[in-house]
């Protein structure tokens, strides 16, 4: 039998649809945590700052520039 549940505040609490006999002997597994997804920034910050032969002006006028928007002043 798995059953599951989480540690609060130092005690081990079980889901409550968890029920065992009192006095019943239990082993514990402690799983690792979850490991969080990796940011847009983990994942693809390498690339910053790496474009080449941009106009100085590109981070403003970003649509302009990929979808031939108007300028902005």
């Amino acid at each position: 039998m798995t059953l599951e549940g989480r540690v609060l505040n130092g005690t081990i609490v079980l889901h409550p649809s968890a029920t065992l006999p009192e006095g019943s002997r239990v082993r514990i597994e402690v799983l690792t945590a979850e490991t969080p997804e990796a940011s847009l920034f983990d994942r693809w910050g390498d690339l910053a700052g790496k474009a080449v032969n941009l106009p100085p002006d590109a981070s403003e006028q970003h649509d302009h520039y990929l979808y031939g928007a108007p300028k902005l002043s």
